[in-house]
């Protein structure tokens, strides 16, 4: 595999992956925000469109053994990009109606949910089966600053694009369905790119075999009961579930808060501010953040490292209750705001993903890895489903008072592992 032709196919697959993780997961809650969904119905039902990453160690063989992972990536990005396309029809026509009118769309995003999570598992064996480990080292960097531009792309552009289409058609369904249309129409044409530009590095018939699946099912089960033999998984499992209690909570009221209006108790912004506000200024500040916090956990360690960055990722959430007290009515204070908050999470954030790493190492590496980022996604999806329901019972003020009061657990959780991390 030369670097050349593999510039042609790194780049675009983890664009792709990004798009529709963003769509799923972040643009349908302003989405449906702007439909007229109410905020406990919001946050509950978009979600559980975590599942299907809690879950997807459990079909990940399936990937393994059936066909090649050039088809499986194929197969899903063509039928996501059918499905979006079948999306942008499935909307109420008019907003405010009741949450069994959303019933179609919730269905078909649950669907493509399963279909993202499926293509993640293919893309990410594909990449480290077509490229030799020399390669693999020189393209992560590429890969992930790719798909960071997908969440730019996605949080932002997209986002902005559905608040411009509504401000000119005066039709926020049909801003919306105008909008998954083009998405679904921008993901045809990078399947069709893969198609031509990605190159087949399998045997079909290998892949299938009826020993590589008995093997590759044995490994799975292997990998799966030795997880939770390894040492300390109880606290393990109980820093995967709560070091992001407060971003738990948190993350899927945001974009309700800065859309409600005042008198409801949030900003009032417009849904193009909004997408400008998260996924230009957001984004950017949560790159930095990240970028920084790699450093500085390389050099100091990840045992030394551990407190700052757990501080880093909780104690900004304090913003969210300064603006929901004060209300600012200038915009670049809620920049202000949120790029503080974004770039203090990208920081710390990296103390959870190396933990993840650490405590994978070992035999089944891989697997272990997978069923971590398994528990990460639970950590985000349980604590999300009750958050609306939570900040329709105290308010926006209440709720981001309850946020910070859940930072208690990341310090405790913090204050027990971190002596306990040997190396570092």
């Amino acid at each position: 595999m030369s670097r050349r032709s593999a510039w042609t196919w790194v780049p675009t697959l983890y664009f792709f992956e990004g798009i529709p993780y963003f769509l799923v997961n972040v643009v349908s809650v302003t989405m449906f925000k702007r439909l007229g969904m109410d905020n406990a119905s919001l946050a509950a039902l978009t979600s559980l469109l975590y599942l299907p990453w809690v879950i997807k160690p459990l079909w990940s063989p399936v990937v393994d053994v059936v066909k090649t992972k050039r088809w499986w990536i194929l197969v899903m990005q063509a039928c996501l990009a059918a499905l979006f396309a079948v999306l942008a029809f499935s909307l109420p026509r008019s907003t405010g109606r009741p949450v069994g009118a959303f019933v179609p769309a919730l269905v078909l995003f649950y669907v493509c949910a399963m279909l993202s999570a499926t293509h993640d598992i293919a893309a990410d064996g594909f990449y480290m089966l077509s490229l030799p480990q020399r390669e693999q080292s020189l393209f992560v960097g590429i890969r992930s600053t790719f798909y960071r531009i997908s969440s730019v792309f996605g949080q932002g552009v997209i986002v902005v694009v559905a608040g411009i289409l509504e401000t000119s058609l005066g039709q926020i369904p049909r801003a919306w369905s105008l909008t998954l249309l083009g998405s679904s129409i921008l993901l045809a044409l990078l399947a069709l790119w893969h198609f031509r530009f990605l190159p087949k590095t399998e045997s079909v018939a290998a892949a299938g075999e009826p020993a590589a699946a008995s093997r590759n099912n044995r490994s799975f089960s292997g990998a799966f009961a030795s997880f939770f033999r390894k040492p300390g998984i109880g606290l393990a499992l109980a820093f995967m579930l709560l070091f992001r209690l407060p971003e738990a909570f948190s993350v899927k009221m945001l974009t309700p808060f800065l859309l409600d209006p005042a008198d409801s108790g949030g900003l009032g912004l417009s849904t193009a501010q909004s997408g400008l506000v998260y996924g230009t200024a957001g984004v950017i500040a949560l790159t930095v953040g990240g970028i920084l916090g790699g450093v500085y956990a390389a050099k100091k360690g990840l045992r030394r490292a551990m407190w700052p960055m757990a501080l880093s990722l909780a104690l900004p959430c304090a913003v969210y209750l300064y603006m929901a007290a004060v209300q600012p009515s200038q915009l670049w204070i809620v920049y202000l705001c949120v790029a503080f908050d974004q770039f203090g999470y990208g920081f710390g954030f990296t103390a959870y993903m190396l933990y993840l790493m650490y405590f994978s190492d070992g035999e089944y590496k891989t697997s272990h890895y997978a069923i971590c980022t398994a528990f990460m996604a639970l950590s985000m999806m349980v604590p999300g489903f009750f958050a609306g329901w939570l900040q329709q019972s105290l308010g926006y003020t209440g709720f981001f008072v309850m946020v910070m009061v859940c930072c208690l657990a990341t310090v405790i959780v913090t204050a027990v592992l971190a002596p306990r991390i040997k190396n570092g």
